[in-house]
């Protein structure tokens, strides 16, 4: 498992600033694409916050996490705003917008 969740850390750590992932882009980009669960598992305990920007992984709908880990759904918005992401009232980010560096 630890493996994965390090595969996890390395495939969050290319999202560029100002843009954001799925959890399910982020499972197959580290090798199992049906561990979506798994990812937000691995992003809640990410062990460097700092250099590992879990704030930019969302749902399949642009939602943010409800539980965010450092700090709420509030504070995961709150930093994806300062990269120049809009979220919406109800919490959502436009993947047509956001998604795009793929």
């Amino acid at each position: 498992m630890a493996n994965f969740f390090q595969r996890v850390y390395e495939a969050v750590k290319k999202i560029p600033k100002g843009k954001v992932c799925t959890y399910g882009v982020i499972a197959f980009m580290a090798g199992s694409p049906r561990a979506s669960r798994v990812v937000g598992y691995a992003l809640h305990h990410n062990p460097d916050p700092e250099n590992i920007p879990c704030h930019r992984v969302v749902n399949r709908h642009g939602k943010l996490a409800p539980c965010f880990a450092f700090g709420g759904e509030q504070m995961q918005k709150k930093l994806l705003e300062n990269e120049g992401v809009k979220v919406s009232d109800d919490g959502c980010v436009d993947l047509k917008i956001y998604m795009d560096w793929l």
